[in-house]
Formats: C-alpha cells, sequence, structure tokens
C-alpha cells in the first residue's frame, strides 16, 4: 500500500481547480444517473416479462377450461343423442327398454359413489348399462365397462335391482377391433349415425352377456 505524504497531499491539492471538482462530480453525477436509468429500464423489463407471463398463463387456464368444457358439452350432446328412443334398437330382442336415465350415479354401503351409468335402460324385467364415449377406440374402454357391470351389480341402483343385467358401449365414432372386443365381452355396440344411432350388427352367434 502506498503511503502519501503530507507533502503530496498539498501538492495534489494545489493542483485541483473548482473546475476540475466539479467537473468529476457532474461526471460522477451521470454515471449515477445512466446507472438509474438502467436500473429503472431493468425494473420495467421485468414487470413487463411477469405481466406477459400471467397473461399467458391466464389464458392457458381460460384455453383449457374451454377445451374441458367443450369436451364434456360434446360427450353429453352425443349421450343425448344416443339416448333418444334407443330402446327401438332394440326391437329384435325381448326387451321393453322404454325407461331412459342418464348419468346415474352409484353409491356403495358408506354413501361414495363408486361410478355412474351415462345411459340406464330398463324396463320391469331387465336393465341395460350404457357407456358412452365420443370415440371407442381403446379396449381398456371395454375391460372398464366390464368393472362397473360388476360394481353395478354388486351395487344395485333402484333401477336396476332384482332385473337381469345388460351391458352396452356407445360411440361417436367405433373402431371395428374396439367393436370385436366390445362383443367378445357380451356387449351390444352402437354407434351414432346423422342425427340417429345405428346398432350395429353383432357376429354370428352373439350371446349378449348378463350380469
Amino acid at each position: 500500500m502506498e503511503v502519501v505524504t503530507a507533502e503530496q497531499a498539498v501538492e495534489w491539492g494545489k493542483s485541483l481547480s473548482f473546475e476540475k471538482v466539479w467537473a468529476a462530480l457532474m461526471e460522477d453525477r451521470e454515471q449515477m444517473r445512466k446507472t438509474d436509468e438502467r436500473m429503472r429500464k431493468t425494473d420495467e423489463q421485468i414487470a413487463e416479462t411477469s405481466r406477459i407471463v400471467a397473461e399467458t398463463s391466464r389464458k392457458v387456464d381460460e384455453l383449457s377450461k374451454n377445451v374441458g368444457g367443450l369436451n364434456r358439452s360434446m360427450g353429453e350432446l352425443i349421450e343425448t343423442l344416443i339416448a333418444s328412443r334407443l330402446w327401438e334398437k332394440f326391437a329384435d330382442y325381448p326387451y321393453n327398454l322404454k325407461r331412459a336415465y342418464q348419468r346415474v350415479p352409484l353409491y356403495d354401503e358408506n354413501n361414495h359413489i363408486r361410478t355412474d351409468i351415462d345411459i340406464l335402460l330398463s324396463d320391469t324385467e331387465w336393465a341395460m348399462a350404457v357407456e358412452v364415449k365420443r370415440e371407442l377406440n381403446r379396449r381398456d374402454e371395454v375391460d372398464a365397462h366390464e368393472k362397473r357391470m360388476a360394481l353395478i351389480r354388486r351395487y344395485p341402483p333402484l333401477e336396476t335391482a332384482g332385473k337381469k343385467l345388460l351391458g352396452a358401449m356407445a360411440g361417436g365414432v367405433v373402431d371395428p377391433d374396439v367393436k370385436d372386443y366390445a362383443y367378445k365381452a357380451g356387449f351390444f355396440v352402437l354407434e351414432l349415425s346423422g342425427e340417429s344411432v345405428d346398432l350395429l350388427k353383432p357376429p354370428e352367434g352373439f350371446e349378449p352377456q348378463q350380469w
């Protein structure tokens, strides 16, 4: 560390004029102003970025809600179209399923909802639980409906109690492979056709499963 003597300090003091001191102060002041300006712009950029992120997040949330709402609306529309006079599709079978219910909840012994039935048809002897999909294109959906049928038998709602229980699957579009898989499980299969619904022709020897 260099030691400054008193003589050196006096000499430096003599070399400093008011103009030099003032210029140095003004330069420091200008540097501080520029620093403050950069910090202000940085703060503004951070605030703007935060606003954009928040707005983007809001739009994503809104879009997700709209898509979810659209999916629910489409699903409900398909259910309604399929449920309309569905009993007529089984005129060649010994059923008279003119009573139709939608979104029937299934409660267990602790009054907890275990599942629900999209469309439930019934008469005095028979009941049919219909699972509806926008696109019936996955085998695991058939497996899930088999499990649902077992739950219906275990926790029967009033509309099915004491009745022979059948199952069906319906879709806006039905994959041929999944249709065959559903038939093997003993389900009827239905598909939307325009504003109506068709009961698809089962394979030779098809016997509907009774649960």
